[in-house]
Formats: structure tokens, C-alpha cells, sequence
């Protein structure tokens, strides 16, 4: 938990108003939406953008000489530069729209296929996502090369020391999340990065939990990958980016065959299109692009500086009262973490307090949130996460500790 940093005049009660999935009631009740670190909420301005694209622009892109053509390709490439400028890339053609997290990282597996041998190793860590261990488990069962672990502390940190004596000159590629989904903890991948790349390796950053709290700069942290879904971000669920340096998105093969990825094609043989395309194969989702760029144009127009703020005030405030629980338990106390809290009340399982917490009207995340080896790591079967935006406020916090009291009296 970080400490409080004032924020100068966020008007949470305005932000609301942008957002009208928040106006609804669940069982009777108004909703309490925790569960941002699965999905955010979209506000209007991305919505109006999805239907004003719809209404108006809808065409295949990049293959056209007509005006409607023209018109949603600028809107698409526009979009792309904003990812660019968001992130600080070098070159727009650095970012890759993928469908999502998920996909930028298999893409980015399925690129070291034929590079990787016997004798190699593959660092991941212990606090990753699913999406970022399945792929390298596979990776490795293809080309034979070793997984192998960064381990985590009680505090859900990751042994840092013991990272630095796993690296050699046999790790090739290192994968490590910026922000962990199940416990908030915010990585210190700049030193992670800059290690691996003494012996090196090359590291993808799994940003999906990172970019909706903070800007990460591609260049400042010399990631040579880095990952984000925008459904996370206040946009459109099916879209994503994958940010690769110029120099490895040039030496990967492309992940898929089809339209749009290739130069030539002859029956004896076929080239491929410069990068970007060259991993753009088919027709995108060219309004869910578009509407990712509003998304990032709507958090920083609010700040993303001032949203940090407010949730690490929201973030300290939902600690403590939860504390005062008798029987709770939070994982994950790392001091630098986003606004994530995974708890668990004892004696009681944790979907059992999600279900109940549901029929007023809160909606939490229950289960091992994709990231088994950590609940393994505690040895529960999960936990309550409650995850805050900054859409959020103290008040939907008071009632979900009203509500995790009154489940605690009903299931004990």
C-alpha cells in the first residue's frame, strides 16, 4: 500500500456521468463495480465513438481507393500513432494490433519457435497471469528449452535476489508482468529489463494490469515487448497492442497467413509486408482500434497522474476499513501496488462471500483470477478481489465492507 497523495480537484462524481453502466441496479440494488481488473466500465465518449464509426465510417480498410475506405483507414492509423505517442514508441509502425493481451504474447511466442534450442532458457515469473505462462510452457515444449520460475515473497514481491542467480548467458527471453492481476503488486521491471539485458535476453512486459493506472514508457524501461488489452483501459473488449523494437518485430516470422501481411504472392512464393501489416493479417477491428485511441484520448484527459492518486487514496481507505474485519486476511502487501485488494475471511470460501455479496448488488472477482501458482503459493483456493477505479468511492467501499460483515454473520 502506498501512501496517500493528495489529488487536486478530481470530481469523481462527475466522472460518473460518463459512465452509464454505473447508474444500474443489481438485485435491487445500486451496482458496486470491483471487478476493473477482469474489465473496465466504458464511458460514454468511447461508446458514442464504437456507434458514430458504425453510423458513418464502417469500411474495410488499407485496400480501398473509395472515400469511406480512405476515411476509416486515416481513423485507424490515427488511432495507431495515439498508442504510439501514449507509449512513447519510436515509430508508430512499433505498435501491432492484436486482439488483446493474450494474443500479443502468443504472437510474440510463436515468433521464437525456430530460435530457441536445448541448451536455452526461459525465465518467467511467479506472479504472471495464465496468459503469460501457458504460451512459454508451450514455447518450451516445442523447442526444449527450460522454463524456469522468479519466485515471490510472503508479501507478493519477487525474490530479486534470487532472479539475479537464475540469469546466465543460457536465458534467452524473460516475462514478466508490470502489475500483478490477483495482488496489485507493481514490478520494478526497469531493473528486471536492464538485468536481463546483461546477459542478453529479451523481455516482454505483460502491461494489462499496469496501463489503466499508470503510462508506461517503452523506451525509458527498454522494454523490448510490451503488451496491453484495451478493454482494461475504458475500451472496447477484442483489441489490444503489442509493442515490439523495430529490430525484433523485423527478426520475427509472421504469426499468421492471409490478406494485408503480404507483398507478393505467387503460387511459387510469397513476401511480406513491412511492419506493421506483417502481423496484421485479415481484416482488423478497425472500430475497435479507433475506439481504443478515445479511450487513451479520455484517461489522459483526465490525468493519468491524478487517477493514481485517487486510487491510492482509494486503495489505503478500503485497507483499512477492511482490516478492521476480524478474520480477514489480505494477500499481496507489497508497498507499491495498485488499487487491488485479494482477501480472504477465515473459515469462509471465498465464492461463497462473492455470491452473497452479488445479491447486494457488489460485484467482486472470486477464484485464482487465472494466476494458480500464486493461490498454490498461499496454499488457499483462492481469494475475494476487489479492484477500484478511479470511477469508484469511499462510499461503494463502506458498502462492500457492510457487505463482506454481513456475509462473514450469515456464513459463519
Amino acid at each position: 500500500m502506498n501512501a496517500a497523495k493528495p489529488h487536486i480537484a478530481f470530481d469523481v462524481d462527475s466522472i460518473r456521468k460518463d459512465f452509464p453502466i454505473l447508474q444500474r441496479t443489481i438485485n435491487g440494488q445500486p451496482l458496486v463495480y470491483f471487478d476493473n481488473a477482469a474489465t473496465s466500465q466504458k464511458p460514454t465518449q468511447v461508446i458514442n465513438c464504437i456507434v458514430e464509426f458504425y453510423e458513418n465510417y464502417n469500411a474495410n480498410i488499407h485496400r480501398g481507393v473509395h472515400s469511406l475506405s480512405q476515411e476509416a483507414t486515416d481513423l485507424y492509423e490515427k488511432a495507431r500513432q495515439k498508442i504510439q505517442k501514449h507509449f512513447n514508441a519510436a515509430d508508430a509502425h512499433e505498435i501491432i494490433f492484436t486482439s488483446g493481451t493474450t494474443h500479443s504474447i502468443n504472437l510474440v511466442a510463436h515468433g521464437f519457435e525456430n530460435s530457441l534450442t536445448e541448451e536455452d532458457e526461459v525465465l518467467v515469473s511467479a506472479l504472471e497471469h495464465h496468459s503469460n505462462i501457458v504460451p512459454w510452457q508451450m514455447l518450451c515444449e516445442k523447442t526444449g528449452a527450460q522454463l524456469k520460475v522468479i519466485p515471490m515473497t510472503p508479501e507478493g514481491e519477487l525474490d530479486l535476489e534470487h532472479y539475479s542467480e537464475l540469469l546466465s548467458e543460457n536465458t534467452k527471453l524473460v516475462f514478466v508482468n508490470h502489475v500483478s492481476n490477483a495482488l496489485g503488486t507493481i514490478n520494478p521491471i526497469e531493473k528486471i529489463i536492464k538485468q536481463a539485458h546483461q546477459v542478453g535476453a529479451a523481455v516482454l512486459i505483460d502491461g494489462a494490469q499496469a496501463c489503466p493506472h499508470l503510462i508506461p514508457d517503452v523506451q525509458k524501461l527498454n522494454a523490448d515487448f510490451y503488451v496491453a488489452s484495451a478493454h482494461k483501459m475504458c475500451g472496447p473488449t477484442g483489441v489490444g497492442m503489442l509493442y515490439g523494437k523495430t529490430e525484433w518485430l523485423k527478426k520475427l516470422p509472421p504469426y499468421q497467413g492471409g490478406g494485408e501481411m503480404i507483398s507478393e504472392v505467387t503460387f511459387e512464393k510469397t513476401t511480406y509486408a513491412d511492419l506493421p501489416h506483417k502481423f496484421e493479417a485479415g481484416t482488423p477491428n478497425v472500430c475497435g482500434g479507433i475506439a481504443f485511441g478515445k479511450a487513451i484520448d479520455y484517461l489522459n484527459a483526465i490525468g493519468l497522474e491524478a487517477i493514481a492518486a485517487y486510487e491510492d487514496e482509494l486503495l489505503n481507505y478500503a485497507t483499512e476499513k477492511l482490516l478492521e474485519i476480524s478474520g480477514l486476511k489480505i494477500y499481496g502487501t507489497s508497498k507499491n501496488k495498485t488499487a487491488v485488494i485479494s482477501f480472504n475471511v477465515e473459515g469462509i470460501h471465498p465464492y461463497d462471500i462473492g455470491t452473497l455479496l452479488d445479491k447486494m448488488g457488489i460485484a467482486v472477482r472470486t477464484g485464482h483470477h487465472c494466476a494458480q501458482p500464486i493461490m498454490d503459493f498461499y496454499k488457499i483456493p483462492g481469494t475475494v478481489r476487489a479492484s477500484f477505479s478511479f470511477y469508484n468511492t469511499k462510499a461503494e467501499i463502506d458498502a462492500l465492507v457492510q457487505g463482506v460483515n454481513k456475509a462473514k454473520m450469515m456464513l459463519s
